[in-house]
């Protein structure tokens, strides 16, 4: 995919796919592991996952290589399958993707070393842009139509992964106020973002759809491109058994993802907590 391919693709709402890790735990990935790794062991269990996003509607799917940078994968001493392991992953999502009826987008799912950027840590902005610029191209090299850094939480992080000549969209993830962990808030971010060649930018996790009213119009009226909403399923509680828990149903979901959407929010999914049936319920609200 161009960018020029993906302006024209987003001159409609695009719908995103909703959460991976809250759906593969609930099928049985334990905590604590290598996502990476886990999937590569269970094709089967993340293949029928992205097959119902498909069949809800979902026009791009995200390929599990959120945490295939060289830094998460040395955590798990996987860092010299780099090369291996980010190509078969997108190959889950691509065969999907490829027998799909109806034309479907992968992204290549990247997000934040998880490390503290300079001054408040050691990461520095040259360490971050090499992690990406590694990932990234091992990811052009596996055939993905674009990238998304989501699950951001520094901008100046992020601003590293846009040295891109694929389509990138960009989210952090944010408060109710628009305000991001690390300092700055999403408007701040939406604009630098778009300056240095972001292609879409917006917010995913941290919160419900029905919180993000003003963050989403603030970022609309201060960017030209796309504007993402791919937010949780309202705010989660702690189970017994440790256990996230997200109440907001998939009715409930969707009609304060149309609010997004009438607000300016133009690619909408869903992150933790939603599974194929709010994709779906997202689906019948845009008519298409």
């Amino acid at each position: 995919m161009t960018k020029q391919d993906f302006q024209t693709l987003t001159q409609n709402v695009v719908l995103l796919d909703g959460a991976t890790g809250s759906n593969l735990m609930a099928a049985g990935m334990p905590k604590g592991v290598c996502t990476e790794e886990w999937v590569l062991a269970h094709k089967d269990v993340f293949q029928a996952l992205q097959r119902g996003y498909v069949e809800a509607g979902s026009d791009i799917i995200y390929a599990p290589t959120f945490g295939g940078n060289r830094i998460n994968l040395t955590m798990h001493h996987l860092q010299d399958q780099i090369k291996e392991i980010n190509p078969r992953l997108v190959s889950y999502s691509r065969e999907v993707a490829d027998a799909a009826s109806r034309k479907v987008y992968v992204a290549a799912d990247i997000t934040t070393s998880g490390k503290m950027m300079e001054p408040a840590g050691d990461m520095t902005y040259e360490a971050a842009f090499e992690m990406y610029r590694e990932q990234i191209e091992i990811l052009k090299n596996a055939g993905v139509d674009l990238i998304v850094a989501e699950t951001m939480i520094n901008i100046e992080e992020t601003l590293a992964a846009t040295v891109c000549q694929l389509p990138i969209m960009c989210t952090m993830t944010v408060d109710a106020d628009g305000s991001i962990f690390s300092g700055g808030n999403a408007i701040e971010a939406a604009v630098s973002l778009e300056a240095a060649g972001a292609d879409a930018v917006g917010v995913n996790c941290s919160v419900g759809p029905d919180q993000l009213i003003s963050v989403i119009r603030n970022i609309r009226e201060n960017v030209s491109i796309p504007v993402i909403a791919k937010p949780n399923a309202g705010m989660p509680f702690i189970d017994d058994q440790g256990n996230a828990v997200y109440s907001m149903k998939a009715p409930d979901f969707a009609k304060h993802i149309k609010a997004l959407i009438d607000v300016g929010a133009g690619i909408v999914g869903g992150c933790c907590g939603t599974t194929p049936e709010y994709i779906k319920e997202v689906e019948t609200i845009l008519e298409r």
